[in-house]
């Protein structure tokens, strides 16, 4: 097996489910988390804070040791879309040169609007860069359900590797050389969830977020087409399918956030200080900016960075899309 030995950087819910699939793949697998109980909780008793009522059935060993985790074959870089360029920083000393590095976050960096493999194009550029994304959720995943994802990478031999390595009983990775495509999919799939989550919140009915989730996937194919990324792409498990299941489901973060916004919930304080991460809310003003600067319309992401920014009320929100000039589909 060409990647035997896996580093694993993040030690939250995706990054230890992650790290139990390279396991049950038979793969030699550390897990590198900063957090010192989570590091003893999986060493002790083969459980996490992270995951919990989940026994992890297979070995891993945690380390809070940066340089540890990294000195492998391949390395899942599993952290906050935000935190990418910091944390690919921190491994630059001690990754060695064409060491695959997998973005398992989903988003895009603010301030550049920059797709996360550029950003770790440029801070590691000695390694090769590659994504996994998909319709899945960690506990689902650890659990051992039957998930399937997409693992892209610029060379197709790399990619039919990486796939081979994480591929077990209950995980089937397709891979792809879209490596755009499987982006815009993942970062665009959390700022729609959002509104489909409001839609739920405010009672507008299944209709409605049907017809959102349509439109939704129509923007996000836009914009990733403008970029070049591949129709077959974003209409496969990283596009259509990650879309589904995040705009379907309250137990994504993306859904749930927007339920509550639906519910009349302050966006301060859903995403003050100690509350989870919803990737959306971050995504969200930097896709809007990437779409004027590619020329393609995106309104309803638009709309949802404005009821982010307290520029519009949901029901202002809801008119502005409701009468929208009418025009032909397609």
């Amino acid at each position: 097996m060409r990647f035997q030995r896996i580093g694993v950087v993040g030690g939250g819910s995706w990054g230890t489910a992650l790290a139990l699939v390279a396991a049950r793949a038979g793969r030699d697998v550390s897990l590198y988390a900063r957090d010192a109980e989570t590091v003893s909780s999986i060493n002790a008793s083969r459980q996490t804070p992270r995951l919990p009522g989940i026994t992890l059935d297979r070995p891993i060993k945690a380390t809070g040791d940066l340089a540890q985790a990294v000195d492998a074959d391949a390395v899942l870089l599993v952290t906050p879309a935000q935190t990418t360029r910091a944390l690919a920083g921190q491994m630059a000393p001690f990754l060695r040169a064409g060491t695959p590095v997998v973005l398992c976050a989903k988003g895009l960096e603010h301030g550049s609007g920059k797709l996360l493999g550029d950003v770790l194009a440029e801070t590691l550029p000695g390694a090769s860069v590659a994504v996994l994304s998909g319709p899945s959720f960690a506990s689902d995943v650890a659990r051992g359900l039957p998930t399937a994802v997409t693992v892209a990478a610029g060379d197709a031999d790399l990619a039919d590797d990486l796939a081979r390595a994480l591929a077990c009983d209950s995980l089937r990775p397709y891979s792809s050389t879209d490596l755009v495509g499987v982006q815009i999919g993942g970062a665009l799939k959390n700022v729609l969830a959002i509104p489909c989550g409001v839609i739920v919140g405010r009672g507008l009915g299944a209709s409605a977020q049907a017809a959102l989730i349509a439109r939704g996937f129509a923007e996000l194919s836009r914009l990733a087409k403008a970029m070049g990324a591949q129709s077959e792409t974003l209409s496969g498990l990283s596009g259509l399918g990650d879309l589904v299941l995040t705009a379907s489901s309250p137990q994504s973060r993306n859904m749930a956030f927007g339920i509550e916004v639906g519910r009349g919930g302050s966006v301060a304080e859903l995403t003050a200080p100690g509350t989870k991460l919803v990737e959306g809310v971050h995504t969200a003003p930097v896709a809007v900016e990437l779409g004027r600067r590619e020329g393609v319309e995106l309104p309803i992401c638009e709309v949802v960075a404005s009821v982010l920014a307290d520029v519009l009320s949901v029901d202002d929100a809801l008119q502005t899309l409701m009468s929208r000039p009418l025009k032909r589909e397609i």
